[in-house]
């Protein structure tokens, strides 16, 4: 009776999916959501090339994804996931500035956007409120969106870096982790063609002319973003 009453309340907990590649951060994730009684983690991956195989395999509620991940970014599985599993919600956490990449994430097919520097409380309640089916945002962001809509600013006159195509910035992120033109095409599964013609969208977009100038900027950029490099 006792374990038939353990395994009906285990089918009641949320199945949620993490995809995080620093293995600190995502055991505890792990700990943090397997101790809520209505929660339970049901895989772990740190690669975007690994994830939907795994996901699919492992029939999540939701799915939590870093975006500044090796390769492949959380942006580019949002997509994939909105594309294939349209029916499973994605919620992002991140350390990365939620001006710049919250809007791309719900373009990407997210759900939610969550600052890793927020308090464990913020990341629950996010997470119960994408299960339920709504979308989450946080306060700052939705004051922002209201300012704009009511003062018709434009949001992309806040940052040159909001001119850049979601895979754009994704080659200027490893241009910045200092990757060379070769690694970043073979990290992104591109042709070296195809990323120097980024690199020269880029450089055009954000004024830079010369590609010392461009390694500069990006460099420059991730280390105000906090990304792990």
């Amino acid at each position: 009776m006792e374990r038939a009453r353990q395994s009906q309340t285990a089918t009641k907990r949320k199945r949620i999916f993490l995809v995080e590649d620093h293995p600190v951060t995502g055991q505890g994730l792990a700990l943090l959501l397997n101790r809520e009684s209505d929660l339970m983690v049901c895989g772990r991956v740190t690669t975007a090339a690994r994830a939907l195989a795994e996901i699919e395999a492992a029939k999540p509620d939701l799915v939590m994804v870093d975006i500044a991940l090796a390769g492949r970014d959380g942006l580019e599985l949002c997509k994939d996931i909105a594309k294939i599993l349209p029916e499973l919600p994605a919620l992002v956490l991140s350390t990365l500035d939620e001006a710049i990449y919250s809007e791309r994430a719900f373009r990407a097919g997210a759900k939610g956007y969550v600052m890793k520097q927020e308090p464990v409380e913020v990341l629950l309640g996010a997470i119960r409120q994408v299960l339920a089916g709504e979308v989450y945002l946080s306060e700052a962001m939705r004051n922002r969106l209201f300012q704009i809509s009511m003062t018709g600013a434009s949001k992309n006159g806040t940052s040159d870096i909001d001119q850049l195509s979601d895979r754009e910035l994704e080659v200027f992120r490893l241009i910045g982790e200092g990757l060379g033109t070769r690694d970043i095409a073979n990290n992104l599964r591109l042709s070296i063609s195809t990323v120097e013609t980024h690199r020269t969208h880029i450089k055009e977009k954000l004024g830079a002319k010369r590609s010392p100038d461009l390694v500069r900027q990006a460099v420059e950029w991730v280390h105000t973003q906090n990304f792990k490099t």
